[in-house]
């Protein structure tokens, strides 16, 4: 199997899962899964279909998506079974570094200004 994701691949989610992630839920197949589903939900939040027109956007405009992209989907892999981890509160603390991060990198992109910036870079 390879990946699937368009916006970040296994190895990036992975990392950000980090090294106590559920060895169930951390490989290939449950991540491209994972990626399916938040490479849909960011597009619908934009309201722009990244997915489709992926190979003409800016690298900027790559990095925020890969960014967004890969801590959704760590946040998948991390609350899949956070049994592995020292404690809850560690799984909690990297979900919440993920998600704020994730919430930083949508604002971002919906933001209106943001958008004519990028259709012109």
């Amino acid at each position: 199997m390879s990946d699937t994701g368009i916006f970040a691949t296994t190895a990036e989610v992975s990392r950000k899962a980090g090294a106590n992630a559920s060895a169930t839920s951390n490989v290939e197949a449950y991540i491209n899964d994972f990626m399916t589903q938040v490479e849909s939900q960011i597009n619908c939040m934009c309201r722009i279909n990244f997915s489709d027109n992926y190979a003409a956007l800016n690298a900027d405009v790559k990095g925020i998506l890969k960014e967004c992209a890969s801590n959704l989907a760590a946040i998948y892999v991390i609350q899949f079974d956070m049994s592995g981890f020292t404690s809850r509160i560690e799984a909690e603390d990297m979900i919440n570094v993920l998600r704020d991060a994730a919430l930083r990198n949508l604002s971002v992109l919906v933001d209106k200004n943001v958008q004519s910036f990028m259709e012109g870079a």
